[in-house]
């Protein structure tokens, strides 16, 4: 029996374009995510005066530490601990339940994207269909003393943090969190009771993407320069001004997935709020940065079983957890094969795995008001449902 497919209701996001050069390339302003990997493979494509300028670019601002504003979380939360690599949020509307953390992408923009704005927050959509112990991973920017951490320090983080809220948990992984997550679950079974990845690349070979691609294609040497030109890090600051143009008014609505007759004073408070929110890049250690380009997107690593964690190679085929996989259908970076696949590389029985197509673009898989109502209330639902399934001998 094949997994449980379902498609949601019609509707499509706008992308944003720049006609300048290597902009072209990288035009998934749409998609922040995955944006640093994205921005270094679009330089291979780049003239070499441009090129020029980004070096001289980072030379030239690199003198001194800027501090980021703090995020601007929508739903109340307590920090309940502090870690080199995250503060781990607890958005619990009472202290008994099961317990579900949202493992939230680590890459250009800061871990609220979870919380984003009321009637687009995961957060509140979670909370609002009787998910009353949820907790959030809230990354830090990497600064210059964290510019040698790795995928096995995230990992080890995460296992502290799940340690902490008390294990077996559900993780609801969303694009980088969702591959994270899914290693995590193969590498500490015992530990997770149900998964839901979110838009999330798994296996970078099951389907194409413009990104992927890209990323095939542009020589290591292009990430490593990326990295040697921010002192062994990725410097969100810079990287964004040179090479992702913002959102225009239109793309924001669609990414937002804004009703046309939503009110004037609403509508400028979501703009103004998603304008703050996509200038507040973070920082990304080089290590971690260049595993995941070379584990991921050009060994594809996760998926043919040569990924190590934590001094274990993984074996998603132990993997036997219920699963709930939601994709976007115009997704410009991860393609929904590429999340897709995950169902036939685990152990779960068919039966005990969802699969669900959003008529949107990536951002729109976590900030869009139509999946918020639609797929996430569904997630929630299927994370509080009684199931059983028979173990695969």
């Amino acid at each position: 029996m094949r997994p449980k497919h379902r498609t949601g209701e019609a509707g499509r996001p706008g992308y944003a374009s720049e006609a300048r050069g290597p902009r072209d390339v990288a035009a998934s302003s749409s998609n922040p995510f995955l944006w640093p990997f994205f921005a270094a493979a679009a330089a291979s494509h780049a003239s070499a005066s441009f090129f020029q300028e980004v070096a001289d670019t980072f030379v030239r601002n690199d003198s001194g530490e800027a501090e980021l504003p703090q995020p601007q979380w929508t739903t109340s939360s307590d920090v309940v601990l502090e870690l080199p690599t995250m503060r781990l949020r607890d958005f619990s509307a009472q202290p008994g339940g099961r317990p579900t953390l949202v493992c939230a992408p680590y890459a250009l923009h800061g871990a609220d994207v979870a919380d984003f704005a009321p009637g687009h927050s995961v957060v509140a959509a979670l909370r609002g269909a009787g998910l009353a112990r949820l907790f959030v991973t809230d990354w830090r920017s990497a600064t210059p003393e964290m510019r040698y951490l790795s995928i096995d320090s995230y990992l080890a983080d995460l296992n502290v943090a799940i340690d902490e809220i008390g294990a077996p948990v559900d993780i609801v992984g969303l694009c980088q969190g969702g591959w994270m997550a899914l290693v995590y679950a193969a590498r500490f079974p015992a530990k997770v009771r149900r998964l839901v990845l979110v838009g999330a690349p798994v296996d970078i070979r099951a389907s194409d993407s413009k990104f992927s691609r890209s990323a095939a294609d542009a020589p290591f040497t292009t990430f490593e320069n990326l990295i040697n030109r921010g002192g062994g890090r990725v410097l969100g600051r810079h990287v964004l001004d040179l090479w992702a143009p913002a959102l225009g008014a239109e793309e924001v609505g669609r990414v937002l997935q804004l009703a046309p007759d939503i009110a004037a004073g609403r509508l400028r408070a979501l703009e103004r709020r998603f304008d703050s929110w996509y200038a507040m890049p973070l920082d990304l250690p080089g290590t971690f940065y260049l595993q995941i380009v070379q584990w991921l997107f050009r060994e594809n690593r996760i998926a043919e079983g040569r990924f190590v964690a934590l001094g274990r190679p993984i074996d998603l085929a132990g993997v036997r957890v219920p699963m709930f996989l939601l994709a976007a259908c115009d997704d410009e970076t991860v393609a929904p094969g590429q999340l897709f696949a995950t169902a036939r590389l685990v152990g779960t029985p068919p039966t005990a795995i969802e699969m669900v197509t959003e008529p949107c673009g990536h951002l729109s898989l976590f900030l869009g008001a139509r999946t918020i109502e639609g797929a996430w209330r569904r997630i929630a639902h299927w994370l509080n449902r009684d199931m059983a399934f028979a173990q695969p001998s």
